[in-house]
């Protein structure tokens, strides 16, 4: 018998501490990075495009490195992983206030994304998956409402210690700060498996009478042998790479509010609405997937997604609509951690979920890569973003479409008897 019939199972104090770890990872650490562009390459006398690189290295480490990660998480002792993974990740980030050439930035990316792979890419989806056989999408996006609460909060903070202490400062603060408050919750709440705790997951399938388990009914699917050379897995990738590049303008967001003529103050504030975004999207996507499809709430993200390009291209001079289109923006950035799991559960089921979402979310890496520089680039030769907002509106087009192609795929591997 369930010992937590009774009581809150103890998969939720997981919850709670993926939440905290994953949220500063990304929101404190991440997803500040942008705000520190302006400064530090006025400081270091660098073009965008060449301090951006390190984001670019970051995101090659993390694709070489994930695999790798898996291994371990699956090999080594949970927490002391996830204490050395921190201490990279965030040690690396206070590290680049002492850094004075842009070298310093391409050297530490390394640290900074092997932690990262761990911290904010691997441990949360495995950890659930571990502890969560009920209620896994709603777990995925508190752990992703989390994150943009987090960085909701962690954006206007540091846009105001970089105004008034200095980016060096606050690479320092925030790394520390970082450590002091996750190696703790590491301790205290992580735990690898419910076997540790002598439970069963939550929601875990009933044992019968006999004590043969139920059979799960959720257990079907496309087999990855097929699934993999089906135009619906290309379609999927597709989607992945292409909601990741358009959501990689978010490092560029302050650079593009500076040439508009915004202070660093007001980058920090329209960051921390791009953040709430992030957070309201974990949620209400969730729940739309849930009421009316993982397909037509896609296609709703990126038809939002559109409109808050376009407010971006045509109303740059009104401070009100360019906090509106962040947050718009952030809104649909929630789809990378809410309804790409979705989609891919919804198109190849559960039968080869971990191998197929893998393989596809390949993209996301790839995505980074080119993204980040390529729009740093862009903007050091035309000394605006116009172009690239442009190129980002025919991608939610793109993806649109990808994903009407995606279904369309799926209903003939279905008609062919693959799903089973």
């Amino acid at each position: 018998m369930d010992k937590t019939k009774n009581k809150i199972h103890y998969a939720w104090w997981i919850l709670v501490g993926l939440c905290l770890m994953v949220g500063l990872g990304k929101g404190a650490l991440n997803n500040t990075a942008g705000l520190f562009l302006p400064p530090v390459a006025k400081d270091l006398g660098v073009g965008t495009g060449n301090l951006t690189l390190y984001l670019s290295i970051s995101s090659i480490v993390t694709l070489i490195f994930l695999p790798i990660g898996g291994k371990m998480m699956a090999k080594y002792d949970i927490k002391a992983l996830l204490i050395g993974a921190i201490i990279l990740q965030a040690g690396a980030f206070a590290a680049f206030g002492f850094m004075r050439a842009v070298w310093g930035w391409y050297i530490l990316s390394i640290p900074l994304a092997v932690g990262g792979v761990f911290i904010t890419v691997i441990a949360g989806p495995v950890l659930i998956n571990q502890w969560f056989k009920k209620s896994n999408g709603l777990a995925l996006g508190i752990m992703g409402a989390a994150a943009g609460a987090l960085g909701a909060i962690s954006q206007p903070i540091a846009g105001n210690l970089i105004a008034s202490r200095g980016w060096s400062q606050t690479y320092i603060i925030i790394g520390v700060a970082v450590l002091i408050i996750v190696i703790p919750v590491i301790l205290l709440l992580i735990r690898k498996s419910p076997k540790d705790k002598g439970l069963q997951p939550y929601g875990a399938v009933p044992v019968s009478a006999d004590g043969e388990a139920a059979e799960d009914l959720n257990d079907k699917g496309i087999a990855m042998a097929v699934a993999r050379k089906s135009g619906a897995f290309y379609a999927l990738t597709l989607f992945f790479f292409l909601i990741t590049a358009i959501a990689s303008f978010s490092i560029h967001i302050p650079t593009f509010l500076a040439n508009k003529g915004y202070s660093v103050e007001f980058s920090g504030t329209v960051m921390g609405i791009y953040m709430i975004g992030v957070l309201l999207g974990a949620l209400i996507l969730g729940v739309l997937s849930d009421k009316i499809g993982s397909k037509n709430t896609s296609l709703l993200a990126m038809v939002l997604g559109i409109l808050s390009i376009l407010m971006l291209l045509f109303f740059s001079e009104s401070a009100t609509l360019i906090t509106v289109a962040a947050g718009i923006l952030g809104f649909m950035a929630a789809s990378i951690g809410t309804l790409a799991p979705t989609l891919a559960s919804t198109l190849f089921g559960s039968k080869d979920y971990s191998q197929i979402y893998a393989m596809a979310s390949l993209g996301l890496a790839v995505a980074s890569i080119i993204a980040l520089p390529a729009y740093g680039y862009v903007y050091d030769f035309t000394g605006t973003y116009t172009i690239v907002l442009w190129i980002i509106a025919a991608m939610f087009v793109i993806n649109i479409f990808a994903i009407l192609y995606a279904f369309k795929s799926k209903k003939q591997l279905v008609d062919q008897g693959h799903w089973n």
